[in-house]
C-alpha cells in the first residue's frame, strides 16, 4: 500500500491524481465546471469516473468534498482504489462511478461550505416550500459567528458553548448548532435559499447516470466527528425501512443512526443521501456516509467559527488568516501516515461490503 502518495496537500493536486489514476485504467471521465475561478484563478470542477458497463443494473456511487476541506480524505480513497487496481474486484456486472470533488469550491478553499457559503449536506430541501425552521440556532448564532476574531476568541466560544449546554444539555446544542439553517447567510451550517451549483451537478449525475439503475450502493466521504482515525458507518435510512435493513445486513450492524441516537452525528435537513434516495424512488438505494473523526469536537467546531468569520470579516491572506486556514486543514485532513492507513482498511473494508451487497 501507498497511501501516502494517494493523498494530496491540496486541491490542485488531488485533482491531479485523480484524473491522472482515471487515465490509467481506462476509466471514462466526465467533467463538471463550476463557473467560479478557483484560487489564483484556476479551474474547479467536479470529476466523475465510470468503470463498467454502463447499462449495468447495480452501480457503486462514491462522493468525494461534498463538504469542502473534507476532500482530502475521500480523494485520497477514490485514488487509492484506482491507482492500487483494487477497482478490478468489482464483477462486471457492478458498474463504478467515482464523484470527485463535489464541493469543489470548499475543497480548493480549505472550506467547508461552497462559493454560496452554503453547506451542501443541508441544500437538499425543497425550496419551492418552505424551508425547516431551526429555532435553536438563533440563539447561538452570536455565540458561533463573532464579528471579531482575536486572541481571546477561542476562549470566549467555548465559553458560549459551556453556557448553553449548562442550560440546555449537549445535544440540545448539537442539535441546533449543526442540523441545518435557513436565516442567516453568513452563518454556519447554512442550507441555502436555493439548489447550489454542487447540488444541481449532482442532480444531472443521478438522473443519467443513476435513473435506470436497479441497485445503488452509495459512500458519501466525510471527516471531523468521532474519534481520530476511526470511520463511522452512519445510516439516515429511517430504522425499520429497507434501507436500514439491508445496511445492518451488508455491514454486519457495524453502523449508527442519527434517528436512534447511536450516531456521533445529529439529525440533519437537507441531506443529499436523503435526497438520492428519494429522488430514485424506482431504484434501490442503500446508502451510508462514512465519517472520520480528526481532532476532538471542540477544536473542529472552533476551525468552523474561525473560518466563517474570515470568510465575512477577515483577509485569507493576512496572518491570521493563513493561521485559520491551517486550523481547518487540521481539523478535516490529518496529514499522518497512520490516520491515512486507519481511513483507507476501513474503506477499503466498506467498499468490498456494499459490492457484496450489490451481488445479493
Amino acid at each position: 500500500m501507498s497511501e501516502n502518495a494517494w493523498f494530496s496537500a491540496d486541491y490542485r493536486q488531488a485533482r491531479g491524481r485523480f484524473l491522472d489514476a482515471a487515465a490509467d485504467v481506462g476509466a471514462r471521465v466526465e467533467t463538471h465546471e463550476n463557473p467560479v475561478p478557483g484560487p489564483n484563478g484556476g479551474p474547479l470542477a467536479t470529476d466523475v469516473a465510470f468503470l463498467g458497463d454502463p447499462q449495468a443494473e447495480a452501480a457503486l456511487l462514491t462522493f468525494s468534498g461534498t463538504h469542502g476541506a473534507e476532500g482530502f480524505c475521500g480523494s485520497g480513497v477514490q485514488v487509492g482504489w484506482l491507482e492500487s487496481g483494487l477497482w478490478r474486484e468489482v464483477p462486471e456486472g457492478i458498474a463504478q462511478i467515482h464523484v470527485h470533488g463535489v464541493n469543489p469550491f470548499g475543497f480548493a478553499h480549505l472550506s467547508r461550505t461552497t462559493e454560496e457559503n452554503v453547506d451542501l449536506n443541508r441544500n437538499f430541501v425543497d425550496f419551492a416550500a418552505a424551508p425547516p425552521v431551526n429555532e435553536g440556532y438563533e440563539s447561538i448564532h452570536p455565540i458561533l459567528c463573532p464579528e471579531v476574531w482575536d486572541d481571546e476568541a477561542e476562549t470566549r466560544l467555548a465559553q458560549g458553548v459551556a453556557r448553553y449546554t449548562a442550560e440546555h444539555g449537549f445535544w440540545a446544542f448539537r442539535e441546533a448548532a449543526t442540523s441545518g439553517q435557513h436565516t442567516h447567510r453568513n452563518g454556519i451550517f447554512f442550507g441555502g435559499t436555493a439548489p447550489s451549483w454542487s447540488r444541481l451537478t449532482v442532480a444531472r449525475l443521478l438522473a443519467t447516470h443513476c435513473s435506470k439503475r436497479k441497485r445503488l450502493a452509495v459512500i458519501d466521504y466525510h471527516t471531523g466527528l468521532g474519534p481520530r482515525g476511526y470511520g463511522e458507518r452512519i445510516v439516515d435510512h429511517l430504522p425499520d425501512t429497507a434501507g436500514y435493513q439491508r445496511c445492518l445486513d451488508w455491514y454486519d450492524s457495524d453502523c449508527a443512526s442519527p434517528h436512534l441516537g447511536t450516531s456521533a452525528s445529529a439529525k440533519l435537513t437537507g441531506q443529499m443521501l436523503d435526497a438520492i434516495e428519494h429522488g430514485l424512488p424506482q431504484v434501490e438505494v442503500t446508502a451510508i456516509a462514512l465519517e472520520y473523526g480528526t481532532q476532538p469536537e471542540n477544536q473542529v467546531i472552533s476551525a468552523l467559527c474561525a473560518d466563517n468569520w474570515l470568510r465575512f470579516h477577515g483577509d485569507a491572506d493576512s496572518p491570521r488568516g493563513r493561521d485559520i486556514k491551517a486550523q481547518v486543514r487540521e481539523a478535516f485532513y490529518q496529514d499522518a501516515l497512520d490516520w491515512k492507513q486507519a481511513v483507507f482498511e476501513r474503506a477499503l473494508d466498506t467498499q468490498r461490503r456494499a459490492i457484496r451487497g450489490l451481488q445479493g
